[in-house]
């Protein structure tokens, strides 16, 4: 199968025929909008309509940069056909002053909680007001289910698991702008949709799926094949439960170190980030490697202390490099999915704050094992975040059996298993090569993801990514996506480099100017607070020009592609 999407119920296809909003006459008031309902018809998915539960008029606030003026808080539900489902929570942010543009935020994990619809969007910028202090309408919903973001026991409910996988998406958009429309009695000239993670894939399924509903999206670090990540996820949590092969925080800040002597020149500079990643992954060996002129394998290969790695620890982590092999069919046409730049990302360091937090989405401090440890945050211990996703996923999406031990499923030998888990790739993944639609009505992408993300793979965006030029050619891609990959960022949160970048005010010009995004910039706010790389399109990278303050993008050319057999673009350490 090529790589495009299962076909869509028809329903979703007539979805613009039966969800356009109906102006009102007269605007609603802020008080008045609560009670308010939607009915069933107007939303192009089935459910039972929804309902406004409160309407709060909200003042003017926040910090400079930070400010927003007042707006209406909306909070409502949509009930689901299944009563034993839950309904999908929203909220909507409506400002006083409108510029008459919407955006929808994407959530993170398993969801479980409406997003912050007066906060920042994923990586957005520090010295600017947030969406709703630049006018936008701002909306999103918990996806039809409450809990914590690496909770998936709803995966039980055929319902809830429609709704996580995108079916949420829809009812929410086409409920808010009903609401939308009550509330002002004017049209909504441009709709944008950002997120991360999960929601970088929710981003990319409205492209997908209704890409008449939206102008614009940003993807950050797109778990855009989700089903198939956790597949991976499975296996990198076997790996890490052989006996001897967890290594500890210490361990991986060797690890971490180890690569950067190796890696961080290759750039041009030594600086504190990875930025040619692809020489790092060619050149770098765990086995080999020294730390301070001392060999990082551990002598004879046992575990004998924190500044070195066994080899039962260097399996696991070359497992986590390279790719898990799906010998049997999904419903998505994935035949696998790719390993994690692993040499130079931080899966955890001695540390607390942001680090922590580094930690928690990276190998976390207790090792995975039968029963599964629960995932938790510093200083209670926890499994890593992926082993306990995988965990969950087995329990409740592919089994059904929350007594099931998931360290027993073999993700590349699933047995009976095989025929469920392509069931829930179909679902789940957000694969789709042909983008044709969206980009046909002026539809733009913006896409990023960091080099040292160590929850999503930027390989598999780099493949999603060829895929489209390979369906679409590489100038129709380039007539409306673009894509970035950030050194030294994490997933979501860095303590190397943590990014902020204005990538909503990019997506406006381009999609309502033609202005393409050129000599894009981001900034590190906690690493080196105020540093500045250029945003390159991949798979061009920021070189060290030679000359100039190593801290400023000014001093940063884009690069070519690595390639290990052209010795022009080589570079050696200054």
């Amino acid at each position: 199968m090529p790589f495009q999407s299962v076909p869509y119920p028809r329903v979703l296809l007539l979805g613009l025929l039966c969800s356009a909003p109906a102006w009102a006459a007269e605007p609603l008031s802020c008080e008045q909008l609560a009670g308010l309902t939607v009915a069933a018809d107007a939303i192009a998915l089935p459910t039972r309509g929804a309902t406004v539960t409160s309407a709060k008029p909200m003042p003017a606030g926040g910090t400079v940069p930070k400010t927003f003026g007042d707006y209406c808080l909306v909070a409502g539900e949509i009930q689901s056909v299944d009563s034993t489902a839950p309904p999908i929570k929203f909220q909507i942010a409506l400002p006083t002053q409108w510029n008459q543009r919407v955006l929808m935020l994407g959530g993170g994990g398993y969801d479980g909680t409406v997003p912050n619809v007066i906060g920042n969007i994923p990586a957005g910028p520090v010295n600017m007001p947030n969406p709703i202090g630049r006018g936008y309408v701002v909306f999103g919903s918990n996806s039809g289910h409450e809990g914590a973001s690496n909770q998936g026991g709803f995966g039980v409910n055929d319902e809830a698991l429609r709704n996580f996988a995108f079916e949420a998406l829809k009812k929410t958009r086409d409920t808010a702008l009903q609401i939308v429309g009550r509330h002002y009695a004017q049209p909504v000239q441009r709709s944008y949709f950002a997120g991360g993670s999960t929601g970088g894939r929710e981003a990319l399924a409205v492209t997908q799926k209704w890409p008449q509903d939206f102008d614009g999206a940003i993807a950050l670090y797109p778990a855009f094949n989700a089903a198939s990540l956790d597949l991976q996820f499975g296996r990198i949590t076997r790996a890490l439960a052989a006996p001897g092969a967890y290594p500890s925080l210490t361990q991986r800040k060797a690890l971490y170190d180890a690569s950067m002597q190796v890696c961080d020149a290759l750039d041009g500079v030594v600086d504190g980030l990875i930025s040619n990643q692809s020489a790092c992954n060619a050149l770098f060996n765990p086995a080999t490697a020294t730390l301070n002129g001392q060999p990082l394998r551990c002598a004879g290969g046992a575990d004998t202390g924190d500044s070195c790695l066994s080899d039962a620890q260097i399996a696991a982590l070359k497992v986590i490099n390279t790719p898990v092999h799906l010998a049997y069919p999904l419903a998505n046409g994935e035949t696998q999915y790719p390993g994690f730049n692993v040499w130079g990302t931080d899966f955890g360091r001695p540390g607390s704050g942001a680090q922590a937090v580094v930690n928690f989405l990276g190998l976390n401090s207790v090792a995975p094992a039968s029963p599964m440890p629960a995932v938790a945050t510093a200083p209670q211990a926890g499994v890593p975040y992926h082993a306990g996703f995988w965990d969950h996923w087995v329990k409740y999406f592919v089994t059904r059996d929350p007594g099931f031990d998931s360290l027993t499923l073999d993700p590349e030998q699933p047995g009976k298993w095989a025929t469920r888990i392509s069931e829930l790739a179909g679902l789940q993944d957000a694969n789709q090569a042909d983008l044709s639609a969206f980009a046909g009505h002026g539809g733009k992408i913006l896409m990023a993801h960091g080099t040292s993300d160590q929850l999503v793979s930027t390989r598999a965006t780099e493949q999603y990514l060829a895929r489209i030029r390979s369906t679409m050619g590489g100038s129709r891609t380039d007539d409306f996506l673009r894509y970035y990959e950030i050194p030294g960022y994490n997933h979501a949160l860095s303590t190397t480099f943590n990014a902020a970048w204005d990538s909503l005010s990019a997506l406006e010009s381009w999609v309502e100017k033609g202005v393409a995004p050129v000599n894009q910039v981001v900034f590190d706010t906690v690493g080196v607070p105020g540093r500045s790389r250029p945003l390159c399109d991949y798979p061009s990278w920021p070189k060290y020009s030679g000359t100039g303050e190593v801290n400023a993008a000014a001093s940063f050319v884009c690069a070519a592609a690595w390639n290990a057999g052209d010795k022009s673009n080589q570079v050696t350490k200054p």
